[in-house]
């Protein structure tokens, strides 16, 4: 297939591409500038022009654009930028599949969009949660519905563990000096995916034309923050004897502490394994073993 990739730069999109032109698709890139090599095309998410005749022979187009969560403290602006940075690319690109008749999009979401589950089983079928990221993954999901008439997947994707960046890469320099622990009581889900998996699972949605909607982009088996962090400190060799108090994270992190570290879904991937797609890491210790090993 012709697949047309935006947030191709980022730790999914730079592992997608490879993958995906290994599987013999035909991979174009989508840059916010002009472009220069022959695989990239230009565009401008902010005045919505898309270089002429990208769309054109394409029979996907995926989505992964949107600014980091982590690494600033969630002021109004962050909030605004947050959103933004997910919807209005989205937007411009569902309007231009919908207008050029292009068969499919894949969109990035998240399983915030649950809002806090707590220990509550969460598949496709459950509804909206509330919170700020329950909001943006709402916002955001419905932002991908002007691709109309097009097969729409929402690709709810939870914590991915990667050999470098993401969520392993904030935590493992903690673990290294000692410093790893649980957050807060320690009860809350943590919906995690390989990395492997989760660029193996959207190659798998992509191929598979009967999955639309959406889909939890998250292991097997989804653990509390406690065996996580326990995990990650078997697989590092370094205990993880400490308890980081909720009030303490929110009086550093603020809201981004209530709604990313304290709290969480216990979602599981019921589209992807009633489709019949095989999970390379099923336990977190076995995605943790190859992350921490690669």
């Amino acid at each position: 297939m012709r697949v047309v990739i935006a947030g191709s730069s980022g730790l999914l999109g730079s592992h997608l591409v490879p993958a995906l032109r290994h599987a013999r698709h035909e991979v174009i890139r989508l840059v916010r500038r002009d472009s220069k090599a022959p695989d990239e095309r230009g565009w401008d998410p902010e005045t919505g022009v898309i270089e002429e005749g990208t769309l054109d022979g394409t029979d996907a187009v995926i989505n992964l654009c949107g600014a980091p969560l982590g690494g600033k403290r969630w002021t109004a602006e962050r909030k605004r930028e947050l959103l933004r940075s997910r919807t209005r690319p989205t937007a411009v690109l569902a309007e231009a599949i919908g207008e050029r008749g292009v068969p499919t999009l894949i969109n990035a979401s998240g399983v915030d969009f649950y809002g806090d589950t707590g220990g509550r089983v969460i598949t496709e079928a459950a509804g909206p949660g509330s919170g700020f990221l329950a909001d943006l993954c709402q916002r955001w999901e419905a932002a991908a519905e002007a691709a109309a008439p097009a097969r729409v997947v929402r690709l709810r994707t939870g914590p991915v563990l990667a050999p470098s960046g993401g969520l392993l890469g904030q935590l493992k320099p903690l673990f290294s000096f000692m410093l790893g622990g649980r957050l807060g009581d320690g009860t809350q889900y943590m919906p995690w995916i390989s990395l492997d998996d989760e660029i193996s699972a959207i190659r798998f949605v992509l191929e598979n034309p009967r999955i639309s909607g959406p889909v939890n982009m998250t292991g097997p088996e989804p653990v509390s923050n406690a065996e996580f962090t326990r995990a990650l400190g078997e697989a590092l060799g370094r205990p993880a004897p400490w308890i980081i108090p909720g009030f303490a994270m929110r009086a550093v992190l603020g809201e981004f502490a209530q709604e990313v570290a304290l709290t969480g879904q216990r979602a599981v991937p019921s589209v992807l394994e009633e489709h019949g797609f095989t999970f390379q890491h099923r336990t977190v210790r076995s995605a943790l073993g190859a992350a921490v090993s690669a």
